[in-house]
């Protein structure tokens, strides 16, 4: 048995086509969660998203019936994917039916399929279905939609968090338009906080909020709508039953079990522990460098932005003595990019302790800057003659590319030859440690140097 917001929906059923069902009012039971009780009624209501419901946009003309197209719904949770698809519904007055990836199979597809394919030839009444998590659905489970989306028996709209490119089979893929939903910005999620506490459907203005425990609940959401109710529900249970019937920053501490961070991403502290973190990664205190990483975390920092610094990192204070770190760095900065959060913290944490355990060396740094600090005094020269590009006519004629040798053509694959320009040879810009990987080069480097020299 299958059951949504609207009807009853039984697939066993399918093979009567003089079944009626009757639609039903929505009702909104006593205990009814408040991100339930607030889910946009009109699209007008509906915040974020913007880039898809602008007028135009194709979502905006779905949902006002001008666009009978399949959709997937691609975004993180809490983005508005399942309110997306039932103001589908209501706006077209389209019969809804709802389908869970976790527990429906085959056979509940045909079934719901059926049903549309009758009620679209007997009453002439349109079906949407609604799968979500259809990321979940195997091979077989999606293909068996193909043939009801292509005909438009059901107006497809799939929810996924994971990108449908690598998720869903490409036959539904080109049947459908992909929208990718975008994280609720702090202001959308201070807007759906206000207007719950206002809202009759939501706490009807009987409790105040602090702006601590505002913007708490705005950091808690990172970006989920449902995330953010569910923390002000919560935090409203408990300052109901107190004599100032306000939700305090202790409330919302106490009932979300989550303290506040202390961060400021726009201010001092957001400075100050980004500063610690690199310190102690540069300093091998793998303990402090988590710290400070889950600091930042918590408080909702940008993981993009820690990615960041990590790469920088892997080559400025790590280089050629571990020369797997930037790798290791680029790596979990592609995955946060590819899975976003809260998995990407794994790769943020798996990252911090390479570079926090592995030998250091700025060697990177200080010959690169060396160089760049003679080019900008002017110390340049010109190009060697030997080394010039001799590959266009005349070439020749100027002395470019003659008397070069070819490396390749010893043994060694290293032989004497001037490379610098002439008012820098043997100016020596990295300088290897002898820490990790390092030690290696340390040594190899001055017998190079002293075989392209000559010396």
């Amino acid at each position: 048995m299958q059951q949504d917001e609207l009807f009853t929906v039984n697939p066993d059923l399918a093979d009567r086509p003089d079944r009626v069902e009757t639609p039903r009012e929505p009702v909104i039971p006593p205990g009814t969660p408040l991100a339930v009780r607030m889910r946009p009624a009109t699209l007008d209501e509906v915040v974020g998203q913007q880039h898809l419901l602008r007028e135009g946009a194709p979502l905006r003309r779905l949902v006002e019936g001008a666009a009978p197209a399949s959709v997937l719904l691609y975004g993180p949770p809490g983005t508005g994917k399942t309110t997306l698809a039932n103001l589908v519904s209501t706006a077209t007055g389209r019969r809804f039916v709802a389908l869970s990836a976790l527990s429906a199979g085959v056979k509940e597809v045909r079934g719901v399929i059926e049903q549309a394919r009758r009620r679209r030839l007997y009453d002439s009444e349109n079906t949407v279905l609604f799968i979500d998590e259809v990321h979940r659905f195997s091979k077989t489970q999606q293909d068996a939609l193909l043939g009801a989306v292509e005909d438009r028996t059901v107006l497809l709209v799939a929810a996924t968090t994971e990108n449908p490119s690598f998720s869903v089979v490409a036959p539904l893929l080109s049947r459908s338009l992909v929208l990718q939903l975008r994280p609720l910005t702090d202001e959308d999620v201070r807007e759906l906080i206000h207007r719950a506490l206002a809202d009759e459907r939501g706490l009807g203005g009987e409790l105040g909020l602090t702006g601590e425990a505002e913007e708490h609940l705005v950091r808690l959401a990172s970006g989920d709508a449902r995330r953010a109710l569910t923390a002000l529900e919560a935090a409203a249970d408990a300052a109901a039953t107190t004599e100032h019937r306000t939700i305090d920053l202790a409330t919302v501490e106490s009932t979300v079990d989550k303290a506040a961070v202390r961060y400021d991403r726009d201010g001092d502290q957001h400075y100050d522990v980004i500063s610690a973190f690199i310190k102690s990664i540069r300093g091998s205190d793998v303990d402090a460098a988590l710290h400070y990483l889950a600091r930042m975390i918590e408080a909702g920092e940008d993981p993009r932005f820690l990615a960041r610094r990590l790469v920088v990192h892997a080559s400025e204070d790590v280089g050629l003595a571990d020369p797997t770190a930037l790798q290791a760095a680029v790596a979990a900065a592609h995955a946060v990019q590819f899975i976003g959060m809260p998995e990407g913290r794994l790769a943020l944490a798996q990252a911090t302790i390479h570079l926090a355990t592995a030998p250091k060396s700025n060697a990177v740094v200080t010959g690169i800057d060396g160089a760049l600090a003679d080019v900008r005094a002017g110390h340049i020269g010109t190009v060697p003659p030997h080394l010039r590009d001799g590959h266009y006519a005349g070439a020749a004629k100027l002395g470019n590319a003659q008397g070069y040798r070819y490396p390749h053509d010893v043994p060694e694959g290293v032989l004497p030859q001037q490379y610098p320009p002439d008012e820098l040879v043997g100016r020596d810009y990295y300088q290897p440690t002898q820490r990790g990987a390092e030690r290696t080069l340390a040594e190899r480097v001055p017998r190079l140097r002293r075989t392209v020299r000559g010396e």
